[in-house]
């Protein structure tokens, strides 16, 4: 088991957000978190991630307890989090962006390979290197976000709302990229409103709803589910 979660409960202030929520990953999957808006899909994240000290509960990544472990230490350990919107430095250029991503490298050398191979694998960002990123288009930089990933080439990582705010076209190309992480041997942990398009790319779901575990199941199963149907997808 890559993680384990186990009856974490988490929040921002008194009134926690999340209830005893319970996940898991295994090495090479695809795991999707989805639910309405309020569900806590995106606190389950950030509390996987080390922004967020669960009140209760115990997070296990590979092996090791890491329940109270801060986000860099986690980044070392290979688990990386891709947040929603602000998740690149819009100030700095697109070469910049990743300089700073391949930080966690330690080779100098290595980190230059890598920045070079993540250039060369979306054309469209090795064309504007030298610009600022604020003048990037909204799928071009959650492009540049995941860049990261190919950068880092982490054993998990947590992706908040990949698809937000994309048109269908960037949409299918964003989920395209999150399928070919996997054959890197990238586990993926997706939270996602887009439930229909996260499940049908997902070995796994998990249905969120009022800070608590509603339903889980393959992507398969949860897609065929009558009441995801109608509660999720649109019937």
């Amino acid at each position: 088991m890559l993680l384990d979660v186990v009856c974490i409960t988490a929040g921002y202030g008194e009134a926690p957000v999340i209830e005893n929520v319970s996940l898991s990953v295994e090495a090479g999957e695809i795991v999707a978190i989805i639910g309405p808006n309020g569900a806590g899909k995106s606190t389950v994240l950030r509390t996987l991630a080390g922004q967020l000290v669960p009140k209760s509960g115990t997070v296990r990544y590979a092996g090791e307890d890491i329940t109270r472990l801060g986000i860099a230490d986690r980044g070392r350990r290979g688990l990386v989090f891709i947040p929603q919107g602000m998740n690149i430095f819009p100030s700095l250029t697109v070469h910049e962006n990743l300089e700073i991503a391949g930080m966690l490298v330690d080779a100098a050398a290595e980190r230059r390979k890598a920045v070079r191979a993540a250039l060369d694998h979306y054309p469209a960002l090795g064309r504007k290197r030298h610009n600022h990123a604020r003048s990037l288009s909204g799928g071009e930089r959650q492009l540049l976000a995941l860049c990261r990933i190919r950068i880092l080439k982490p054993r998990l990582v947590l992706l908040d709302e990949p698809s937000l705010g994309l048109a269908p076209l960037l949409v299918n190309h964003i989920f395209e990229e999150i399928l070919d992480m996997t054959r890197l041997g990238v586990s993926v942990l997706l939270v996602e409103q887009n439930a229909r398009k996260a499940l049908s790319i997902s070995h796994r779901g998990y249905v969120l709803e009022l800070g608590l575990n509603r339903l889980a199941g393959t992507g398969r199963q949860l897609l065929a589910d009558d009441e995801v149907r109608r509660l999720y997808l649109g019937g």
